[in-house]
């Protein structure tokens, strides 16, 4: 069974937040978020989807495990770099690769 406090935890926690920063950034009480924890209660989606957006992640990501999240986020950074590599010129493109390559040696 998946642990939604668990997630929102470990979300918190990779950001640096306490748990007064994430009701901070939330506008959720942290008596409410407490009040979850001690009694093992799940938020509505309503205050889940709040929480995913201080947290800047979707519901999907929210439900994803760390596998399938780090690779959207490279899927997302090679589309950002295609769409930026594609405007270089030639020689410019190939200076990318030469630092790129020497990148993958060290």
């Amino acid at each position: 069974m998946f642990d939604c406090l668990g997630r929102i935890t470990e979300l918190r926690e990779a950001r640096g937040w306490s748990p007064y920063k994430l009701a901070k950034e939330t506008g959720i009480p942290q008596s409410t978020f407490m009040t979850w924890y001690a009694q093992n209660r799940y938020p509505s989606l309503e205050k889940l989807e709040v929480i995913c957006e201080a947290l800047s992640v979707t519901l999907p990501e929210f439900f994803s495990d760390e596998e399938q999240l780090e690779k959207r986020s490279a899927t997302k950074d090679l589309t950002e770099l295609d769409s930026k590599f594609i405007l270089l010129n030639d020689n410019q493109r190939a200076a990318v690769l030469s630092v790129i390559e020497a990148f993958l040696q060290d």
